[in-house]
């Protein structure tokens, strides 16, 4: 089988194609065919060797990126009940979804309703619990407040632009200007460019800001929370310089982990069966190509999210 992996720390050209061995299948494990993987900021810092990622695996190269993935039941386990050969499931994953097949957890997975499309599944869980998860057990979002997301064009700002509204949120969203129809769109309330200074400095103080960028953007825009609000940013090499500011401003800051959790997998697949949430999927690689979709995210300018597909 083909599979994407990288033998060094590096830019994107040490993503190589290979021709891997088919794993062999423990009794709580699943073989999956992978349809769609997503291609996240995670997978292009690990594969540069920066980060808790990559000091995680730096002693276990050659090494296949990719945490969240989609795809078809093949084979599962002895032990296995909770799926069947052809069933559809989608989950996070501790790397190696950049491959025409894996081998996984049983317990990582959770099965797709009929209604949610393979490619918007492949994009979902990574991003959709980082979202999920920063807004409500982290951010402790409720009705009725106001929320600042960085980002909100992005890959987990789109999921969190529509999840906050759906809890019923006033949502301001930092966009570049080609970006606003589309956050707009997603139900954004307010819009704001994030090159306007004088814009930005005009938005009236939030309850929680949810930073995805972090650095310079995340320590400025902490003038934009209420006395005593809330500061969720996600892992970034500059989470501690934001929380740390945010400190000294006297703004409850933290940042956070995203945890693989049944609940609220099922939660965000429901939330795309019934409509109320959509993965904008900007384009789909195919697995040779992917040093090119690593080049793609790092660029920071990605809308919604970007799939290799298996």
């Amino acid at each position: 089988m083909k599979q994407l992996v990288i033998n060094a720390f590096g830019g994107p050209e040490q993503l190589q194609l290979v021709e891997a061995e088919h794993p062999p299948l423990a009794s709580n494990q699943l073989r999956l065919k992978m349809h769609y993987a997503g291609v996240n900021p995670i997978d292009a810092k690990t594969r540069a060797g920066l980060g808790w990622g990559a000091e995680a695996i730096k002693d276990r190269l050659p090494w296949s990126p990719g945490f969240e993935v989609m795809g078809e039941v093949l084979e599962v386990g002895s032990e296995v009940c909770r799926f069947l050969p052809g069933d559809r499931a989608f989950g996070l994953v501790a790397g190696g979804a950049y491959s025409e097949e894996l081998v996984v957890n049983c317990d990582d997975m959770m099965p797709l309703p009929d209604a949610v499309a393979d490619d918007m599944a492949g994009g979902l869980a990574l991003a959709g619990t980082t979202a999920w998860q920063g807004l409500t057990d982290h951010g402790c979002l409720q009705a009725g407040e106001r929320v600042l997301i960085s980002a909100a064009a992005g890959g987990v700002g789109h999921l969190a632009v529509q999840l906050a509204k759906d809890l019923g949120a006033t949502v301001v969203a930092l966009a570049s200007g080609d970006n606003h129809d589309f956050v707009k769109g997603l139900g954004a309330d307010e819009v704001v460019d994030y090159h306007d200074d004088a814009a930005v400095s005009a938005i009236e103080p939030v309850d929680l800001f949810l930073d995805l960028v972090g650095g310079t953007s995340g320590k400025s825009l902490l003038s934009q929370v209420k006395p005593g609000g809330r500061v969720i940013t996600v892992p970034t090499i500059t989470a501690k310089e934001v929380i740390a500011a945010a400190g000294e401003l006297g703004l409850n800051a933290s940042g956070m982990l995203k945890e693989n959790d049944h609940d609220h997998l099922a939660l965000l697949a429901d939330a795309v069966a019934e409509g109320r949430l959509r993965v904008e999927i900007s384009k789909v690689f195919d697995l040779a190509d992917g040093a090119e979709a690593h080049r793609q995210i790092e660029s920071g300018h990605t809308r919604g999210k970007l799939l290799l597909r298996g």
